[in-house]
């Protein structure tokens, strides 16, 4: 599968499937959110917005390939929620657009 689009902290990974809905897998390495606490907040937000968006029937797959969890900026803090919010909506909303997926 290739990547079919990228924000700073995710990459996005699709093709169609011959099913009748979408199907979402998310990949959050330990090497990049260290404590579960930040893997199960980034797969929560991820499968919330999986649900609201309007897909076509596509195999997605969304994976972390930044590190997100700092001393600094720990992942559960508002600020950090609401730009990682943001970019899976970015993801999210860019699929049904995409050329190879456009609903027909």
């Amino acid at each position: 599968m290739r990547p079919v689009y990228r924000t700073e902290h995710f990459v996005l990974y699709a093709r169609r499937n011959s099913l009748p809905q979408a199907r979402l897998g998310v990949v959050a390495a330990k090497r990049l959110a260290p404590r579960a606490v930040t893997r199960n907040t980034i797969k929560r937000a991820t499968r919330e917005l999986f649900r609201q968006a309007e897909l076509p029937a596509v195999d997605c797959i969304v994976r972390l390939s930044r590190p997100v969890n700092t001393r600094k900026d720990p992942a559960r803090s508002a600020s950090v929620k609401a730009i990682l919010r943001a970019e899976l909506l970015q993801l999210f909303a860019f699929l049904p657009n995409a050329p190879a997926f456009a609903r027909k």
